[in-house]
């Protein structure tokens, strides 16, 4: 019995080990690529809404892993912004010949993911929040 208590627990490290050295890489590649889009905007002398937009994307990543080192756990919100600010990028880089079907998706995705972040963040305060005295009486 303990032996498989080992091999789970063994498997846990191995597991956590390349966790955290997949998030490391995640880091690193991220700040490459940081590096590389802000070397791009300096050589072309300019500054595009779809570069900041992407530099905020990479900006949300590195607090997605600093958070997983600081707090031990990654809050479900920050993914859910990546991917709205993806959104936003992408209907920017589509411009005006965009499809209006397309549009009305993607705007519908972004809504659907707004809602999600607002429903979760509403659901955490009311967690966190204590309850008042008057509310236990009834």
């Amino acid at each position: 019995m303990s032996e498989e208590k080992d091999q789970i627990f063994d498997w846990y490290r191995i597991i956590t080990f390349m966790e955290k050295t997949l998030l490391v890489v995640i880091a690193f590649l991220t700040t490459y690529a940081v590096v590389v889009e802000i070397f791009v905007v300096v050589s072309e002398r300019a500054v595009k809404l779809t570069d900041l937009l992407l530099l905020f994307i990479y900006a949300e990543v590195l607090g997605m892993v600093a958070a997983f080192y600081k707090f031990r756990k990654i809050p479900i919100t920050v993914p859910i912004f990546i991917a709205i600010t993806a959104l936003c990028r992408l209907i920017i880089l589509q411009g005006k010949g965009i499809n209006t079907i397309d549009l009305l998706y993607e705007s519908g995705a972004i809504l659907l993911l707004a809602l999600a972040a607002l429903a979760i963040r509403w659901n955490l305060v009311n967690l966190i929040r204590p309850k008042d005295n008057n509310e236990n009486r009834d």
